[in-house]
């Protein structure tokens, strides 16, 4: 049971704390961490106080990055680890309780909105490319010069990418190059016209085009990457990118090429199967994965009333990072729903060892909306701020009288036919709500009640007026180790 729901007690005095040493030796720290453009940074802004979040594989540079920051810059360098939620967003919360006027995002990062308006830079990290591997495996896997392709790569190679199409142009004509969709800085203009912004990424779109005609090439990963360790960044363009078109994987070390489609049909059926666990669920437990991110409070309001819509009851918890220890104590909830930024809400989910599965707020949506998806749609979408009111892809609720909500529906994994979902308005007070059942009986509509009721155990039984009444005597004296009626056995 301590496996199931939790880490041995013993994992967690052996656990080191950060990493021990430095990871890069000091004369390619500069260059690794862009030392200097981060320096221009905080001179420009005229920062006194900068906060530098690092994930937990760079802590070990974080001091050295730090004091070479201070000494060149003369701004006081505060550093931020072990995040609250994931180390992909801007951490705004904790660069406020530094005072901080500034931050230097290192590492991996998803490139969300922050909640609040704060200079941010972002350092995705430079890793190496074999430019003339890759050019050969780019043309293994597009034998056609004429087709459209678009050059996509993890963050850390995202440097490179020019360089692979200066190389790849002089024969393929229709070649798209991707770019990270980094915030532009304060007071600037939005270039005309404005690029196409998807999965954190800037794509140069021509007129009258659009990302569905093309095919992908994505430069990083590994050799051997199985499904359950892929990347979130990998998983979300698998997921949102067109079925129809093909999608390949890059080494940069090897050059050695993979063709991805039969991992994103996987990735897909996962998919398929948790909004089917969704659609039978009747209780949601809405996970606040996110508080620096911008529009979570709007979202989560928004998730809150399309589970009321749809007949089921939500709780909102706030527990940080989502763990199976920390889930396990919530088993009441059918499914749980990480309102996340993409690439967190695609992290957890890859883990078998969760008591109840893990939704994104897409599964959600396509669970509960009967209206949903509409017609001409990518296949998944990866943020939550793509289903709130204004967004393109925004599918309003169909109004209480329409023939969606009467559709029959039959369960893929139970096989059962589900009633249709009845309608309940915002303002209706849902623990007093009163449902009709078959056998024309009465009861109150809680699924903490019935879920209490088909437990072996309920707590302890009062059996009032069953008891005889008896005068108090003495109990046991001394602590649980040794109770003084034991004896020093």
């Amino acid at each position: 049971m301590e496996s199931t729901f939790s880490s041995p007690a013993e994992a967690a005095l052996q656990r080191e704390a950060g990493v021990p040493g430095l990871l890069t030796p000091l004369p390619d720290l500069d260059r690794v961490y862009e030392l200097e453009r981060v320096a221009g940074f905080v001179r420009d802004l005229g920062c006194e106080r900068v906060a530098l979040q690092f994930p937990d594989q760079l802590l070990g540079d974080a001091v050295a990055v730090a004091a070479r920051l201070e000494e060149t810059t003369g701004s006081k360098m505060f550093i931020l680890g072990d995040t609250a939620y994931g180390s992909c967003c801007v951490d705004v919360l904790g660069a406020e309780q530094a005072g901080a006027q500034a931050l230097v995002h290192f590492g991996p990062a998803c490139l969300s909105p922050p909640a609040r308006p704060l200079p941010v830079t972002f350092v995705l990290g430079h890793r190496s490319v074999a430019l003339e591997l890759c050019v050969k495996a780019f043309e293994a896997q597009n034998p056609d010069p004429e087709a459209p392709v678009v050059l996509l790569s993890e963050p850390a190679c995202a440097h490179a990418l020019e360089a692979l199409a200066a190389l790849l142009r002089p024969r393929y004509l229709d070649l798209l190059v991707s770019s990270p969709a980094f915030p532009l800085p304060v007071g600037s203009l939005s270039p005309e016209p404005k690029p196409l912004e998807r999965f954190g990424r800037r794509f140069p779109l021509a007129p009258g085009r659009c990302l569905e005609e093309y095919g992908a090439f994505y430069v990083g990963g590994s050799e051997a990457s199985p499904d359950l360790d892929l990347d979130p960044d990998l998983s979300r363009l698998l997921l949102g990118w067109a079925p129809g078109r093909p999608f390949s994987s890059c080494c940069p070390d090897t050059g050695k090429t993979q063709d991805e489609g039969a991992r994103a049909g996987r990735l897909r059926a996962r998919r398929q199967y948790l909004v089917e666990r969704a659609r039978d669920a009747r209780v949601v437990g809405l996970l606040a994965g996110t508080l620096g991110v911008a529009q979570h409070r709007e979202a989560l309001a928004y998730l809150r009333n399309l589970t009321q819509a749809a007949g089921k009851r939500s709780y909102v918890l706030a527990l940080g990072r989502p763990t199976p220890a920390k889930l396990a104590n919530f088993p009441e909830m059918d499914v749980f729903v990480l309102l996340a930024c993409p690439l967190g809400a695609l992290s957890p989910q890859l883990s078998g060892s969760f008591f109840r599965p893990i939704l994104a707020p897409c599964e959600l949506e396509a669970s509960c909306n009967p209206a949903w998806p509409p017609p001409g749609l990518a296949p998944y979408l990866t943020h939550y701020a793509d289903l709130l009111p204004g967004s393109p892809f925004h599918v309003p609720l169909p109004p209480p009288e329409s023939e969606l909500w009467e559709i029959p529906d039959v369960s893929l994994i139970t096989g059962e036919l589900r009633p249709p979902p009845a309608w309940k308005s915002s303002n209706d007070p849902g623990s007093l709500a009163v449902t009709p059942r078959p056998q024309l009986e009465l009861a109150e509509s809680s699924p903490a009640a019935s879920f209490l009721s088909s437990r072996s155990w309920q707590g302890l039984e009062p059996r009032l007026g069953e008891t005889s009444v008896t005068e108090a005597v003495s109990g046991r004296r001394g602590i649980a180790i040794a109770y003084e009626d034991e004896g020093n056995s």
